[in-house]
Parts: structure tokens; C-alpha cells; sequence
């Protein structure tokens, strides 16, 4: 059996002669890897040129804020600064008003040098400050609004601050206040007692509370004074130890003696009541004897215009003291107020003024505690009658 000859077509070359059949498939793969590969070469481009301009852009808007920044610096007014051994104090002045800005970013290192920071301006700036060469920012810190420095105090941060003392006022006067009728009771005597300056206190003799009454003024640290009861002209009851008018110079010795020792010691002694008698010129030599002897003084009330005491204390070259103004006479504060305006003007015109008040007036002791700080920084001083007497102020 022989053997099937494939058949040829007319004009076909031999299978042998003909190139390798290729499918359009792997064409048409190769075409597509082809345009793949270039659009992929195509977005890295395109990646690469966005972030180069990204960051051009970046660099460009670091320089403008810088030189900014450098504008606002060199345009401000150089802070005040002293020396750290100068004594005399930093005026502290407001810090100029700066434009509005958005927040300062840190300038870029400088590594080609430091630029001082505290320079002074060399020119007025320009209408565009963006137009300005930049110049290399200070590394070391953001430039920000120039603030006063003030130097450093020589003593401990711990130790509080001593303010510098207030000169003292001009001396206006000396005021010496006398509290008169202590003795009836202990209570109108307490608020006297926790006055804060000096006072003289003048004690009645012979009363329930006497000898007690001196004792807790002289140690509350006031001064003690006999308010010695003298008969009057209009026929009050002075208390008991008074002097009389019809007494002999040995009973007035006695009574005047006798109520010292009750209540002493004693700086002094004034009158109780008394016109009758210190209107008597040879009654009030016998007392002012014996306060010479006894080396005390004698303060005048002056109950009466018609007081002998300073031709009696002349005739035996005797210093007395004397009431300028009664505080009390009016049971009212704006009148004790008023009173003791009446004695500053005295203290002025004449170095000093005597101002006599008593235990009995409720309201005296706070009259005169909430004055006494203000008269002290008017420049009044306060002292007691016997400072007084002995020209101490």
C-alpha cells in the first residue's frame, strides 16, 4: 500500500522554505509591555518634577519668611539694657506694635558665621520689605519682639525686697493727750490702755478702783498723774480727798500727800473740778511747793479763766503745764474730731498742744486710735506731759 502524498497548493513553497508561523497574539502582548513601560517611565518623571518643585517651592517661601524676620528685628528699637553694677532702675517701657504676621518659622542653619543679635537699626525700612536682601538669620535663637532686660538684684532671690525708706515729714507739732476721771471702774479704762502712743492718765483718789487703775496704767506703759479733787464754784461734789477753800496750808499738805501715796508713784498731778480754789493764789503756792518737793509737776486744767496757777507758778519761779482744748465737751465724734483739729492748730502755732479727754466718753478711745496713725505721717509727734514739761518732744 503506498504511502498518501500531502498535496500542495499552486504557487505554495515547500514546507521546508517557509519562516516559522508567529500568532498575532504575542504581537499584540509585546505592543502592550511596550506601553506599559512607558507610561510607568512617564509618571516617575512626572513624580520626580512634582517634588522638585515642592521642595524649590519650600526653600523659596523659608528665604521670604527669614528675611522678614531679619527686616523686623533690624527695624525695632534695641532693648534697654544697664550694665549689671549700674544702681539706677530699667524704665519699663511698652514693646513697639508689630504688623501682623503669621507665626515665625525657625530661619534655616547658618553655618557661614554668628550675626550679633542686639544691633541697631542702620536704616528706615523700605515701602516692600520683601525686596530686601535677605541676611543670614542668627542660629542660636527665633528672632522675637525686643523685651527690657533687667538686670539681676545684688541680693538673695529668698530674702524679701527692702524698699527704700520714706523720708520722714516735715515735724508740724507735738501733741500730749491727758485722760482724765480713770478710777470709777476698770472698764472705761481698758480701751485707754491698748491706745498704741503715749498718754497721761490722770487718776481720782480715794475710789474703789484707784490704786488698781494705776497699777494696769503704768503697766500698759502710760503715765500716771494724781487728778487731784478741788472744790469748784458752782457747788459740785468733787469726791472724796478734795481741797477745800477753807483749809489752812498743813491740811492741804496732808490730803495732797496722802493721795500720792495712794495711787503712786506719780509724775504729776492736775485739778479735778477745782475753779474755787485755783482761782486762790495762796492755796495753789502751798500745792506748787509741794510739788516742787516732791519733785512732781503741775498741770493747770484751766476750769476757770480766772486761774491764779500761773501767777502763783511765777512768783515761785515754778514751770507749770496747761490745757489748750477739752476733746469731750461734746458727745459726739465729728465734735471730739473737730476738737482735736482745734489742738493741731495750737501744736503748729506753738510747738505743742495739752488736749484733755476722759474715761467716761465711750467713744473717745476710738476717736483718738483710728487718728493717731494719720497725724503720725502729717508729721505730728506724741509725747506726755511730763516729756513736755522737761522740753522733750
Amino acid at each position: 500500500m503506498s504511502k498518501k502524498v500531502p498535496s500542495v497548493k499552486k504557487g505554495a513553497l515547500p514546507a521546508k522554505d517557509r519562516a516559522p508561523h508567529r500568532p498575532k497574539r504575542v504581537k499584540r502582548r509585546r505592543r502592550i509591555w511596550l506601553s506599559f513601560v512607558d507610561c510607568a517611565q512617564a509618571v516617575i518623571l512626572a513624580g520626580v518634577c512634582i517634588i522638585a518643585a515642592t521642595c524649590i517651592g519650600i526653600i523659596v517661601y523659608g528665604i521670604t519668611r527669614s528675611a522678614e524676620e531679619i527686616l523686623l528685628v533690624e527695624t525695632a528699637p534695641a532693648a534697654a539694657v544697664l550694665p549689671p553694677d549700674s544702681s539706677e532702675p530699667v524704665p519699663q517701657t511698652a514693646p513697639p506694635a508689630l504688623p501682623e504676621a503669621a507665626p515665625a518659622t525657625p530661619p534655616p542653619a547658618n553655618p557661614q558665621g554668628d550675626v550679633s543679635k542686639n544691633t541697631a537699626p542702620e536704616a528706615p525700612p523700605r515701602a516692600n520689605p520683601q525686596n530686601r536682601v535677605p541676611k543670614p538669620a542668627p542660629p542660636q535663637s527665633l528672632p522675637v519682639v525686643p523685651e527690657v532686660v533687667v538686670p539681676k538684684p545684688a541680693i538673695s532671690p529668698s530674702r524679701p525686697v527692702e524698699q527704700p525708706p520714706r523720708p520722714a515729714p516735715k515735724h508740724r507739732g507735738t501733741l500730749i493727750w491727758v485722760i482724765d476721771d480713770a478710777g470709777n471702774n476698770l472698764r472705761e479704762l481698758e480701751p485707754f490702755l491698748r491706745f498704741p502712743g503715749p498718754l497721761t492718765i490722770a487718776v481720782l483718789p480715794g475710789l474703789p478702783y484707784s490704786a488698781e487703775a494705776a497699777r494696769r496704767i503704768r503697766a500698759a506703759g502710760k503715765e500716771v498723774i494724781l487728778h487731784q479733787p478741788m472744790e469748784a464754784l458752782g457747788g459740785e461734789n468733787p469726791g472724796p480727798g478734795a481741797l477745800y477753800s477753807g483749809m489752812d496750808d498743813e491740811e492741804i499738805r496732808r490730803i495732797v500727800n496722802r493721795n500720792i501715796d495712794e495711787i503712786g508713784p506719780v509724775a504729776g498731778l492736775n485739778n479735778h473740778q477745782g475753779s474755787k480754789i485755783t482761782g486762790n493764789e495762796e492755796a495753789m503756792e502751798v500745792i506748787l511747793e509741794l510739788c516742787r518737793e516732791r519733785g512732781i509737776f503741775f498741770l493747770d486744767s484751766r476750769t476757770t479763766a480766772d486761774t491764779a496757777a500761773p501767777n502763783a507758778a511765777k512768783k515761785l519761779g515754778i514751770k507749770i503745764g496747761e490745757r489748750d482744748v477739752f476733746l469731750d465737751n461734746v458727745q459726739e465724734k465729728t465734735a471730739m474730731v473737730n476738737s482735736v483739729e482745734a489742738g493741731l492748730v495750737r501744736a503748729e502755732n506753738r510747738g505743742q498742744s495739752v488736749m484733755i479727754g476722759h474715761t467716761w466718753s465711750s467713744e473717745l478711745a476710738e476717736v483718738l486710735t483710728s487718728l493717731y496713725p494719720k497725724l503720725i505721717e502729717q508729721g505730728y509727734t506724741f509725747s506726755t506731759v511730763s516729756r513736755y514739761m522737761k522740753g522733750i518732744n
